[in-house]
């Protein structure tokens, strides 16, 4: 049985506006982990991609400055994105409490009994 965890964001808490209600994934964050800061520039998350770039490029100068070989600074490259990837959701609800949403609940989702019909329907 496959389970996801969503934390509810809302808006103008109170109101019934399903635009001001944003579902936000716990747990690993592919997009963020394959785009980094372009993940961010995408999702309007101006400073975290600000941040995001300034790691990516200064790891890379950093490891270029030590000598490491190719293989080295690819390895790099790789913890440096899977890090960005665990904390990707994270990065994503903490720019969302800044522009205002606040966390209201936590869902759980079992994929196992969805079917077209309920994924439309909802």
């Amino acid at each position: 049985m496959s389970m996801r965890v969503y934390s509810v964001l809302l808006r103008d808490h109170g109101r019934a506006n399903d635009q001001n209600m944003l579902l936000v994934k716990d747990g690993f964050s592919w997009p963020a982990f394959v785009f980094t800061f372009l993940w961010a520039l995408w999702g309007r998350m101006w400073w975290p991609a600000i941040s995001l770039f300034s790691i990516v490029v200064l790891t890379g100068w950093g490891a270029a400055q030590l000598g490491f070989n190719e293989g080295v600074e690819t390895v790099i490259s790789i913890v440096l994105g899977l890090a960005i990837g665990f904390v990707g959701n994270d990065i994503r609800r903490w720019s969302l409490e800044r522009q205002g949403y606040q966390e209201v609940a936590l869902v759980t989702v079992s994929y196992t009994h969805l079917t077209l019909p309920t994924i439309c329907s909802v």
